[in-house]
C-alpha cells in the first residue's frame, strides 16, 4: 500500500513539493502524482515505525549515513528538544550558558579592537592629508605645487607651533603690536635669502623694500625654525604613519583571530538550541522526554547514455533523489559508570520515512533555494563571517592603507580596465579606481552568482523527448534505490521482509 503522510513544516520534502506542484510537466506520466488527492507526491514512499526501550537513534542514523554513501548524503534537518523537567534539559542549558558567556567575553574584546581600527583609519587619513602637503613642498618640478605645499605647512606651523609663544607669536604681533607686514612676509618668503631680498631697496637685485630691518630680525630666526621643523616633522610623521599602518595590520589580524575563536562557541550554542517540537503534544514539561528529528538527503545522476542511444547534448542533468527522515521520541535517564563518567540513556519510539523523487538540476536547485529561504538552518548568519561583518564598511579604507604602492597601482589599473570594458565609451571617474580597490572580490562573487542562476518553478522548461526518457530512467533507478535502503535496513535489524515489493504501490 502506498503511504502518504503530512510533511514536516519547512523541510526539504516540503520545498520539493512546492516547486513540483508548479511544474509545467505532466507529472501523471512520472508517477509523481496522487490521483486521489490531485496533488504532487514522491515517486514512491515508505514508512517504518518501531518502539523499543533499548532503542537509540544514534546507531540508526549512522547506519543510514554509511549505507547511503553512494548517494553522497547530507544532513538537511537536525532538531532536538528535551522536556524542561528532564536532566538533559538542565545539562544542555548549562552548556549553552557556558558557550554564550565565552562568546560575550570575546565579543567585548572584538568590539574594542574594532574601535581601535576605526581610530587608526581616521588617524591614517589625517596623516595622509598632512603628508600630501610635504609631497607638494618637496616637489622640485612644479613651482606652483611647491608654493602651495609651503604655504600649507607655514599655516600649520603658525597655528600649532608658533602660536605657543603667546604675545611673541607672529599672529599676535601682527594683530596687536602693529607689525602689519610680519605675517605676509613670512608667508611669502621660502628662505632667509628671500627675507634679505625683501629688505633691500635695490630693485635691480630683486629687492622690494617690503620689510624693514626690525621685521627682518624677527623673521630670520622664525624662518630657520620653520625650515628645521618642516624637515624634522616630515620624518617623524612618516615614521608614525608607517608605525600606525603596521599596527593597523596587527589589529585587523586580531579581529580575524577573535572571529576564529568566537565562531565555534556561537555555532555550538546555536546547534544546542532546542527547536522543532514546540507544539508537539508528546512533549510534557514535567516528563523526562527527549525528541529528535533528523533528515538525510542524497542524490545520484542519470546518464544520457543509459537511456538514449542517439547523439544528444545534455542541457541539464537529471537526478535520483532520496530523502530519509527519522523522528525519535524517548525517555532519557542519566547513567553513571564506575569511573564516575555519566551520560544519557534513551529508549523509545522511532518513526522513519523513505521518499524518492526524480528531479532535474533546475528543479532541485529551486527546491534547495526555497528550503534555504524558508529559514531552515539559517540561524548562524551572524557567526559565518564575524570579522567580515565588523570590517565590511571599512574594507575599502583597509585595502587602501594595507596595500603596497605596486598593489595599489595594479588594482587601479585592473579597476579602470574592467570599468572601461563594462561602460564602453562612457566617462570614467578618475577617483573611482582609488576608492574601489576592494571590488575585485565583489566582481568575482557577482560573476559566480550569475553563473548559478536559480530559476523559479514557473520558469523551468518542460522536458523534451530525451529529457523525458532521462526522467523515466531516474524514476526507475530511484524506485529500486529507495526500496533497497528500506528493505536492507529491515533485514539487517531482524525485521520481517519480503523478496517482492509487497508493501508499496509503485
Amino acid at each position: 500500500m502506498f503511504i502518504l503522510y503530512d510533511y514536516m513544516e519547512k523541510d526539504i520534502r516540503w520545498a520539493i513539493k512546492e516547486v513540483m506542484s508548479k511544474s509545467r510537466n505532466n507529472l501523471k506520466k512520472t508517477g509523481m502524482w496522487d490521483f486521489d488527492k490531485g496533488e504532487f507526491r514522491p515517486v514512491t514512499s515508505y514508512k517504518l515505525s518501531f518502539d523499543s526501550q533499548q532503542n537509540q537513534l544514534e546507531p540508526t542514523y549512522y547506519w543510514f549515513l554509511d549505507f547511503m554513501g553512494g548517494w553522497k548524503p547530507k544532513k538537511v534537518v537536525d532538531n532536538f528538544t528535551a522536556s524542561p523537567g528532564s536532566q538533559q534539559f538542565q545539562e544542555v542549558g548549562r552548556n549553552i550558558g557556558t558557550m554564550q558567556d565565552r562568546f560575550d567575553k570575546m565579543s567585548a574584546g572584538l568590539n574594542q579592537v574594532v574601535k581601535s581600527v576605526l581610530n587608526l583609519v581616521y588617524d591614517l587619513k589625517e596623516f595622509e592629508l598632512r603628508l600630501s602637503h610635504y609631497d607638494d613642498y618637496n616637489n622640485k618640478e612644479d613651482v606652483r605645487k611647491k608654493d602651495e605645499g609651503a604655504m600649507a605647512l607655514k599655516q600649520i606651523w603658525l597655528d600649532n607651533v608658533d602660536l605657543k609663544r603667546g604675545l611673541g607669536s607672529i599672529h599676535r604681533m601682527s594683530a596687536e603690536l602693529g607689525y602689519s607686514t610680519l605675517r605676509e612676509a613670512f608667508m611669502m618668503a621660502n628662505s632667509v635669502d628671500d627675507l634679505h631680498k625683501m629688505n633691500r631697496d635695490d630693485k635691480a637685485e630683486g629687492g622690494g623694500g617690503i620689510i624693514n630691518d626690525q621685521v627682518m630680525r624677527i623673521l630670520i630666526p622664525r624662518m630657520n625654525e620653520f625650515l628645521k621643523w618642516a624637515d624634522y616633522s616630515e620624518k617623524e610623521l612618516r615614521k608614525r604613519f608607517s608605525i600606525e599602518k603596521n599596527y593597523l595590520k596587527s589589529q585587523v589580524e586580531t579581529i580575524k583571530l577573535y572571529s576564529a575563536w568566537m565562531k565555534p562557541y556561537l555555532e555550538a550554542a546555536e546547534n544546542l538550541r532546542q527547536k522543532g517540537f514546540e507544539k508537539d503534544a508528546a512533549l510534557v514539561n514535567a516528563f523526562s522526554t527527549t525528541m529528535f528529528e533528523l533528515q538525510l538527503f542524497g542524490k545520484k545522476g542519470v546518464s544520457v547514455g543509459d537511456v538514449y542511444n542517439g547523439n544528444y547534448k545534455e542541457k541539464r542533468g537529471y537526478n535520483q533523489v532520496v530523502v530519509v527522515g527519522m523522528t525519535f521520541r524517548g525517555h532519557n535517564s542519566q547513567r553513571v559508570t564506575q569511573k564516575g563518567d555519566y551520560g544519557f540513556v534513551y529508549g523509545g519510539k522511532t518513526d522513519m520515512t523513505f521518499d524518492a523523487y526524480a528531479l532535474n538540476d533546475e528543479e532541485l536547485a529551486a527546491a534547495e533555494a526555497l528550503f534555504e529561504k524558508a529559514g531552515v538552518d539559517q540561524g548562524l548568519e551572524y557567526s559565518l563571517d564575524i570579522a567580515g561583518e565588523a570590517l565590511s564598511e571599512l574594507k575599502k579604507d583597509l585595502d587602501y592603507f594595507l596595500m603596497s604602492k605596486d598593489e595599489k597601482a595594479a588594482a587601479e589599473a585592473e579597476e579602470l580596465g574592467v570599468r572601461n570594458k563594462e561602460v564602453g565609451n562612457q566617462d570614467i571617474n578618475p577617483f573611482a579606481a582609488l576608492f574601489g580597490l576592494a571590488s575585485r572580490e565583489n566582481r568575482k562573487s557577482k560573476i559566480e552568482n550569475r553563473e548559478k542562476v536559480v530559476l523559479k518553478a514557473e520558469e523551468i522548461a518542460k522536458d523534451n523527448y530525451v529529457e523525458g526518457m532521462m526522467r523515466e530512467g531516474a524514476v526507475a533507478g530511484v524506485t529500486d534505490g529507495i526500496y533497497s535502503i528500506y528493505d536492507i535496513y529491515k533485514k539487517a535489524h531482524g525485521m520481517a521482509s519480503s523478496s517482492t515489493e509487497f508493501d508499496a504501490d509503485v
